[in-house]
């Protein structure tokens, strides 16, 4: 009895964790560049001093979806759009360099250039602060352009290039924070074939349908555990008072 309850309950454990992962992706359908994440989870034997006829759920890394999403025009300066693969490059709130494909750029009161979180965006020679402007425009290599602040509309200078990196997907993963990073900490270097298209933003790439049919399947699954939960629990109130009569 106590077997069948602990793998009922092991069971349910990773269910309602696979429903946090499909709700987190459900909260972020209309966040730009979001990646998707899936739950995996496997089943492993218990083995021992018999044998292994029993199985319980085991939870292994999630993966993540990096199909990219629909592009949105919004003919705004400050928004760029990957085209095809490639990352944003950032930092982080640690201030480490990690990845992201939003590319809703803000300008701070400092001149800083920074994405729609906050977070400051690299190019090739660090974080890009720009002086006041009166017009800016990027390239589809990242580069940035800018009319000086009381400048003639032809006096036109290239100060900063945003860097974009393009590194093989098996070698990425995605933090609590939905910023990528690589696996063993590396820093990819600009990949100049990476190139952005400006008054865009990618959507994200959340199929707001099948998270929620997931999310109701995985509701079905987890009624399923706590039943048997319960027959368990009933087979051993049953025994118990049928060992009470015996006695």
């Amino acid at each position: 009895m106590d077997r069948a309850l602990y793998l009922a309950m092991s069971g349910g454990k990773q269910i309602m964790q696979a429903q946090t992962i499909r709700a987190n992706n459900l909260a972020n359908v209309n966040t730009n560049g979001f990646r998707a994440d899936y739950e995996q989870a496997r089943s492993m034997p218990i083995y021992g001093d018999h044998y292994a006829s029993r199985v319980y759920a085991m939870s292994e890394n999630p993966a993540t979806r990096y199909e990219t999403g629909a592009l949105v025009q919004t003919d705004r300066a400050l928004d760029v759009a990957l085209e095809g693969s490639g990352f944003i490059a950032v930092l982080d709130k640690q201030g480490n360099e990690a990845y992201t494909r939003s590319g809703s750029l803000q300008i701070t009161a400092s001149g800083q250039l920074v994405n729609g979180n906050g977070l400051p965006v690299m190019g090739v020679d660090g974080p890009i602060f720009l002086p006041p402007i009166d017009q800016i425009s990027i390239g589809n290599d990242g580069s940035i352009s800018i009319v000086p602040e009381g400048g003639a509309p032809n006096e036109i200078a290239a100060i900063a290039q945003i860097k974009l990196v393009n590194p093989d997907i098996d070698e990425l993963e995605k933090g609590n924070d939905g910023l990528i990073r690589a696996r063993n900490g590396e820093l990819y270097e600009q990949d100049f074939n990476t190139s952005v298209v400006s008054g865009f933003v990618e959507s994200s790439n959340v199929n707001a349908v099948e998270e929620l049919t997931k999310i109701m399947n995985l509701s079905r699954q987890f009624e399923m555990n706590i039943k048997v939960m319960d027959t368990v629990r009933d087979n051993g109130n049953a025994s118990a008072r049928i060992l009470q009569r015996s006695s």
